[in-house]
């Protein structure tokens, strides 16, 4: 037991922020691409294709994505984010201090309540599902979609529970700068849904004994298999850390009573933007068959990036932010907090900019053939990209401050302004999933813009002079960016006939590695020192490539 924790430790060992954001990127990025697989596999077996001359199951579809609604609103209400940014302050406080009997306490108080209050969300969902589904979540369903989504929906309500419990385990290796159990989980979970997707959807025979039929519902089985996988693999990350677990909720605990005080207002954010999620796939399911599968992969679509960089990034810089407010170095906060933003802004123009311009490729790794409904709503959420990843780290800076109240009020207005943007683009002016779309993007303008407002007159100087000429070196940079990109697609159009992955993927990796090289020359015309450490590690590698030469 003393070497498999000792191995443990030494794979799952502190990390600077830089290498953390690294090792998230990379995680999310292997997660993302097993998402690719994942609803590839579901598309090709369930979507129609005239060419090949598959009707599909559409409906099914439909009632699959609609299926995860509640459940995912009840673990964004209660747990995800939540919880996160409002433990991981307050853990950090009496980690930082040596105070590690606190910190457990905090740790297993914080699984407990967790635990408790997921398991009879989880029971209510079984029990309800009909009625929520039905009234709630897609009225626009037909009958046998609805029965459909019902008993996926009964099957996915165990995920509130799971991942309750894996997510404070989660966030325990968070706040002490343990990430690599913590960045492995997420592939885990899209592993047991591709296992669901191949095999238990063809049935389930256990030595002659038929146990389960298959079809479609057996992705739903996987879902479930995926959640309990995940927290197998995030409970190996406490492994080494000493972790001392009790089994009740030691309320005499001033920081577990603090995170509970903390937790509402960050929940109810949370909440908010799933309610926007249930307003918009209440109103595609008034559209035609598969509009609301659609508009669903368009969003996993445009969040990939939103992971990789914004969430990534955020995730890493998190601890070490609190680090400096609990040292009392409101300066070196933020001088941190602006060397962060402008990392991120970097990053995340070229690639909406990019994003937008090959998103029928993009479109493509996902379906076959492309989609021209599920690109042109993606090109809409472009802007949703952009604003989005600069959005996570933005609102963690108040996070940081143990502050969960200003982020809420924000919400409120950009929920409402979401929701009847939403009514109006999609209904009123007969937009339909293009409108969903456009109101999500221009709400993300109007949240980030008040948030910096808010920032700068909180932390004064945060956005120097350096940082707005930084910016604006940014966005010419992008601009250039953009004329090649496009002028890239014109000469290596994504086509109708790129029925394959490999026929389609190498025009699209030159289209990118071009754009990405011109915003990298631009960046050093400018003087943008954000690239000075790429071409540092180019330089590196090509100098050891010469070494072995």
């Amino acid at each position: 037991m003393s070497r498999v924790r000792r191995a443990v430790s030494r794979v799952n060992k502190r990390l600077t922020v830089k290498l953390a954001a690294t090792l998230l990127a990379g995680s999310m990025l292997l997660s993302s691409l097993l998402g690719f697989f994942r609803d590839r596999l579901l598309n090709a077996a369930y979507m129609p294709n005239e060419a090949a001359g598959i009707a599909g199951y559409p409906v099914g579809l439909d009632a699959y994505t609609a299926a995860f609604m509640v459940p995912d609103f009840m673990f964004a209400v209660l747990v995800s984010g939540a919880l996160s940014v409002t433990f991981i302050p307050v853990f950090n406080e009496r980690w930082v201090k040596g105070n590690k009997k606190s910190s457990w306490e905090i740790g297993s108080s914080m699984i407990n309540f967790m635990a408790l209050i997921t398991l009879v969300a989880s029971i209510l969902i079984m029990i309800f599902a009909d009625p929520l589904m039905r009234f709630v979540i897609a009225p626009g369903l037909s009958e046998s979609g609805h029965a459909l989504a019902v008993s996926m929906m009964r099957v996915i309500a165990i995920n509130p529970f799971i991942f309750s419990i894996a997510a404070v385990i989660a966030s325990i290796q968070q706040a002490v700068g343990r990430f690599t159990f913590y960045a492995l989980a997420p592939m885990i979970y899209n592993v047991g849904i591709i296992i669901g997707t191949v095999w238990f959807t063809d049935g389930i025979n256990i030595f002659g004994w038929q146990v389960f039929d298959g079809g479609i519902m057996g992705v739903a089985l996987g879902v479930a298999l995926g959640s309990v996988l995940q927290l197998l693999v995030s409970s190996v990350g406490l492994v080494g850390l000493g972790f001392d677990y009790d089994f009740k909720m030691n309320w005499r605990n001033k920081g577990f009573r603090k995170v509970l005080k903390l937790l509402p207002a960050r929940s109810v954010d949370q909440g908010m933007d799933y309610g926007v999620s249930l307003v918009e796939i209440n109103l595609a399911s008034r559209m035609a068959d598969g509009t609301i599968r659609a508009y669903q992969q368009a969003l996993t679509l445009h969040m990939m990036p939103i992971n990789l960089i914004g969430v990534a990034i955020s995730n890493a810089a998190f601890p070490k932010l609190t680090e400096r407010l609990g040292e009392g170095r409101d300066d070196l906060f933020r001088s941190d907090l602006r060397s962060i933003l402008r990392v991120i802004i970097w990053l995340a123009l070229p690639t909406a900019a990019i994003t937008f311009f090959t998103r029928g490729y993009v479109v493509h790794f996902i379906r076959n053939t492309g989609d021209p409904l599920m690109a042109g709503i993606l090109g809409a959420l472009c802007i949703a990209i952009l604003f989005r990843i600069v959005y996570h780290m933005a609102a963690r800076a108040f996070y940081a401050q143990q502050d969960t109240k200003t982020p809420l009020y924000i919400s409120f207005v950009s929920i409402a302004l979401n929701v009847v943007l939403a009514i109006v683009l999609s209904m009123t002016f007969s937009m339909g999933a293009y409108g969903l779309a456009w109101a999500q993007s221009i709400v993300a303008v109007v949240e980030v813009a008040i948030l910096f407002v808010v920032m700068e007159r909180r932390m004064p100087k945060l956005f120097n002079k350096a940082f707005v000429s930084a910016i604006w070196r940014m966005v010419v940079s992008a601009a250039v960016t953009s004329v090649v990109c496009y002028m890239a697609v014109l000469m290596l159009p994504f086509r109708e006939l790129d029925n394959s992955f490999y026929s389609a993927f190498p025009r699209f990796m030159v289209i990118v590695m071009v754009s990405f090289l011109t915003y990298g020359a631009m960046s050093k015309l400018v003087k943008l020192h954000e690239i000075d450490p790429v071409i540092a590690r180019i330089r590196q590698a090509l100098s050891r490539l010469d070494g072995r030469a």
